[in-house]
């Protein structure tokens, strides 16, 4: 007979066991309002032929749950952003702050704002764009997906990584002028053949892969590329652009493996010189940016990953408000027949929620590959910034977390002028730089287990 002893250190070791071992399974809803809806900028027609999606991951195995999400929203803002990572939290058995939920940014899609909702409402107005009710659903349905995937997880013993160049897809949309003031915005489709005559600029150019396996079979893929996403849009038709197509043609060319793509610090980036707003172009797009997706799967390297490799690490900051910001002036402004409401619900919505909770900053490690969590357009310089800070690791990143604070430039870029960094579209001030840059280096430098 076995010594009670031993028999009780053997049973540890195999709870201890099963605990440990890294584990994932994805999770994928249909993210398509009803057609009658808003979004973001006009009443939905009809649906497009691949819809929106909501997608994500539930990594399981080291500490509790971590969870991440990309839909195919224009963005998910303030009290949205609470409500959609507390519905995947409890789902999953994790906490907020372990759960990343970050939008596509396509224009044919909804915006997901109960607190910008709210401010409409309470002054007897019709919300439009920033009404809740197709979007509540989609996170239920979301939510029990999740419930669902963690009982169906699978082994993980590798994490992939892989780049692929991206031609002729990404250009920056500031064109300065001789006294390096912004005399131009390219916009992500651009008419005029001398902006798109204009160089590429400042742009990352590679589209990144992370992928999980089961020893030799792959799981699931994440990509990241730093772009608007748009090739043309105000349809009325709800569709993922080009990114849904060049995802949706991956998944055609590795069945069975789950692709979820997110947006990188695409927020100065467009394919303003690659696309003229030709409805023909979104194929175009798509196709060069699914070419680049498989020069990063055929370049992948894999790594073995235990849940000692495994951190996920969160910083809340508070971003500095933009001083344009003036609480009185923006509700004396407010009014029905004002065409501005909505940007001044939003601006609203920035002020009164910020003023209650940060934004986190997140980290997740997964061997030698970091993945950066990040709110709002941020301006492609923090994503650079980012893989220069750790040039020994494989650095990704993910923008358009919480959509409040709308574009985040750098702190020149705003003396600099030019739409993004305009009163109207940027809610932050230029003293914003360090406080994500120093976010962002902690994030990067601090082991992959505590």
């Amino acid at each position: 007979m076995i010594p009670r002893w031993m028999a009780l250190g053997v049973a540890w070791v195999l709870a201890w066991t099963v605990r440990a071992e890294l584990r994932v399974a994805t999770f994928d809803v249909d993210a398509t309002p009803p057609t009658g809806s808003s979004l973001m900028y006009d009443p939905m027609k009809a649906v497009g032929d691949l819809g929106l999606r909501c997608r994500g991951i539930v990594l399981t195995g080291s500490g509790t749950p971590i969870v991440l999400c990309a839909v195919d929203w224009i963005g998910v803002a303030n009290e949205g952003q609470d409500a959609f990572r507390d519905a995947l939290a409890t789902a999953a058995g994790t906490s907020r702050d372990r759960v990343a939920v970050h939008a596509l940014h396509q224009h044919d899609a909804p915006v997901f704002d109960p607190t910008a909702e709210r401010i409409l409402k309470d002054r007897g107005l019709d919300p439009g764009a920033f009404s809740s009710d197709a979007a509540r659903p989609t996170i239920l349905r979301a939510a029990e997906a999740l419930r669902v995937a963690v009982t169906n997880t699978v082994p993980v013993s590798h994490v992939g990584w892989g780049q692929g160049r991206v031609e002729r897809v990404a250009s920056n949309r500031r064109i300065p002028g001789p006294d390096g003031k912004i005399r131009a915005v390219r916009y992500t489709a651009c008419p005029d053949p001398q902006l798109r005559a204009e160089p590429e600029g400042v742009i990352d150019p590679n589209v990144a892969l992370v992928s999980l396996w089961n020893g030799s079979v792959p799981v699931v893929v994440l990509s990241y590329y730093a772009t608007h996403p748009q090739s043309f849009y105000r349809t009325g038709i709800a569709n993922p652009d080009f990114p849904g197509i060049a995802r949706f043609l991956r998944e055609q060319e590795l069945p069975g493996v789950r692709h979820i793509h997110f947006d990188g610090a695409g927020g100065n980036i467009g394919a303003g010189k690659y696309n003229d707003g030709s409805p023909t172009n979104r194929a175009v797009l798509a196709g060069r940016l699914a070419e680049g997706l498989r020069k990063a799967w055929k370049s992948t390297r894999r790594y073995p990953v235990t849940d000692a490799g495994v951190r996920w690490q969160v910083e809340p900051v508070t971003l500095p408000m933009a001083k344009h910001l003036d609480l009185v002036a923006i509700n004396a402004q407010m009014g029905a027949a004002t065409p501005s409401r909505n940007l001044y619900a939003a601006q609203l919505a920035w002020i009164r929620h910020a003023a209650v909770r940060p934004i986190d900053i997140a980290c997740l490690s997964l061997g030698p590959v970091r993945i950066l969590h990040m709110p709002g357009e941020l301006f492609v310089e923090y994503q650079l910034a980012a893989q220069r800070m750790r040039p020994d690791l494989r650095v990704a990143m993910a923008a358009y977390g919480d959509y409040a604070p709308a574009y985040i430039g750098t702190a020149v870029a705003y003396p600099e002028g030019g739409y993004e960094t305009a009163p109207t579209s940027s809610y932050v001030d230029p003293s914003v730089e360090p406080v994500l840059m120093g976010a962002m280096r902690r994030l990067l430098e601090a082991p992959a287990r505590p």
